[in-house]
């Protein structure tokens, strides 16, 4: 299986882009709408923040979920048992943001979120009639307005060589949401696993954009569309040295959507924090 790169631009980049989901559960853009320099900009920034003292001021809160979430209180890949190497910040455009981040934070957030509800009507457009029929309403009316919708920044901090035995990055797992829209992060580290078990290095050209399946998509669609396992992997040589900083917004539908006879978006997500000890 190998990730081939699609041209937005592409007169057939709509089909494309589906067959790729329905393949690989990634699919991975280039010529796309999301600015270069607005994703450069706001790296760095954020690059800044999580080296200083200030992000101790906005930490999280667990009723929300906004904020920063220190590498103590890092998540732990369903059937794991050992944290990753990372820390974030969640947010929200209800939620803290610093001001001086503001701005382009909550521009990129609107911008990804028009592009991500254009990249669910060609998944449903691009569906048999059959799946379609799983749908309770169209795709891109399941996160209009919604107020779930998460962007994380992520920085993944150099390695020590203290970290916990077995400690990886990101350990593998599969994302809860709808579709994940992840612009191409700073250093290379994500891989997706094939269906024969073998790990796969997902294109990481700066300026892609890569785009997976998440549980919800795959519960809505009766299984069409398949949420595939990835991971982010620990550098090796001089890469050890560097901050890996990453930006996936999840796309979640509003908490009274309906996914499938057995659960809302709003159940679904509740069982699922559940299980990775965030709540």
């Amino acid at each position: 299986m190998k990730l081939e790169t699609i041209d937005y631009r592409a007169p057939d980049s709509a089909q494309q882009f589906v067959q790729s989901l329905r393949d690989t559960g990634f699919g991975v853009l280039s010529n796309h709408p999301i600015r270069q320099e607005l994703v450069e900009a706001i790296y760095k920034e954020w690059h800044a923040f999580f080296q200083s003292d200030n992000k101790l001021e906005f930490l999280f809160k667990p009723e929300t979920q906004d904020g920063f979430f220190p590498s103590e209180v890092s998540e732990t890949a369903k059937g794991h048992t050992v944290k990753d190497i990372k820390e974030y910040y969640h947010v929200y455009p209800w939620g803290r943001i610093p001001d001086s981040l503001r701005e382009n934070i909550l521009t990129y957030y609107r911008e990804a979120n028009a592009l991500a509800a254009e990249l669910l009507s060609w998944v449903e457009a691009h569906s048999p009639e059959d799946v379609k029929a799983h749908f309770s309403m169209p795709l891109p009316d399941m996160i209009k307005d919604s107020q779930k919708t998460l962007l994380r920044v992520l920085h993944y901090p150099p390695m020590t060589g203290d970290e916990e035995l077995g400690a990886i990055r990101a350990a593998a797992h599969e994302d809860i949401n709808l579709l994940t829209v992840l612009p191409a992060a700073n250093e290379p580290g994500l891989q997706v696993q094939a269906k024969d078990g073998s790990w796969i290095d997902v294109p990481s050209d700066f300026g892609n954009l890569i785009i997976n399946i998440g549980d919800m998509l795959q519960e809505a669609s009766g299984g069409y569309f398949p949420s595939t396992s990835h991971r982010v992997i620990n550098p090796e040589g001089a890469d050890k040295t560097k901050s890996r900083i990453s930006l996936p917004l999840f796309l979640h539908p509003n908490p009274e959507v309906v996914l499938s006879e057995r659960y809302t978006a709003d159940s679904y997500l509740m069982e699922r924090l559940r299980e990775l000890g965030v709540i």
